[in-house]
């Protein structure tokens, strides 16, 4: 029972540890997926080219579908286009403990493409 006492706490943390690194890691892919997409639909051809404030609208839209809100997103237009999303993850799976150590963690994705 002491031993099971004393190895539980370290166990728990490290187990919620490896959940919170997941959630992170899905966290990540989904705005790099986000600014892809994004950087996609501004360097498709089309005969009225898409604006900044479309291509922003576009990524927010696909960002608010999956869930993640209030993210920033900020396009950047010529040749090559680039989309960057900012995103600021807040810890859930032990959200009083690693917050009170790091604060937010601040995610970010960057796609360049070339117009076609």
């Amino acid at each position: 029972m002491v031993e099971f006492a004393l190895v539980l706490p370290l166990f728990l943390i490290l187990l919620f540890g490896v959940l919170e690194f997941g959630l992170i890691m899905y966290a990540k892919g989904i705005i790099t997926q986000a600014s892809r997409e994004g950087a996609r639909y501004g360097v498709m051809y089309s005969l009225n080219p898409h604006t900044q404030a479309e291509i922003e609208a576009y990524v927010q839209n696909y960002l608010e579908g999956v869930g993640f809100t209030g993210a920033t997103v900020t396009a950047t237009l010529g040749d090559p286009l680039s989309v960057k999303v900012d995103y600021s993850y807040r810890f859930m799976a032990l959200p009083d403990f690693i917050a009170g150590f790091t604060g937010t963690l601040n995610l970010s994705a960057d796609t360049t493409m070339r117009m076609e």
